[in-house]
């Protein structure tokens, strides 16, 4: 079966509260607000939303346990921008085999990666 694009969903208590960080620091795009939900595009097809935790299909926890990573052409660019925006929680910017990278977390919690395939093989499997 044929398949379009994705939509990931992190379930919030507060979604107002997220909002901001969402639409502000990282610039995403919002596509669709549906009151209960909003949706953003990351990039192309690449699609993301925030849930009212209260009202959704799921509910909030406490503590998350999935990473939205974006991948980026810039990572040390995203890391200024991040750590300029007074984001806590910011990793230093990691070199490993196929990436490079860094962590931080929402003001909910959830983990974010920025990263970046500097591995040209790796990098054109995408």
């Amino acid at each position: 079966m044929e398949k379009d694009y994705a939509i990931t969903f992190f379930y919030y208590d507060d979604i107002h509260a997220v909002v901001p960080f969402y639409e502000n620091v990282l610039g995403l795009e919002l596509v669709l607000d549906q009151g209960l939900a909003r949706i953003y595009r990351i990039a192309g097809k690449c699609y993301f939303g925030i849930v009212d935790g209260n009202r959704g299909h799921l509910k909030h926890q406490e503590k998350s346990a999935v990473l939205l990573t974006i991948v980026v052409p810039d990572v040390e660019g995203w890391h200024k921008r991040i750590t300029d925006a007074g984001v806590k929680g910011v990793s230093d910017v990691l070199r490993g085999t196929f990436c490079e990278h860094f962590f931080f977390e929402d003001p909910a919690g959830y983990a974010i990666e920025i990263q970046r395939f500097h591995n040209p093989d790796v990098a054109k499997l995408f």
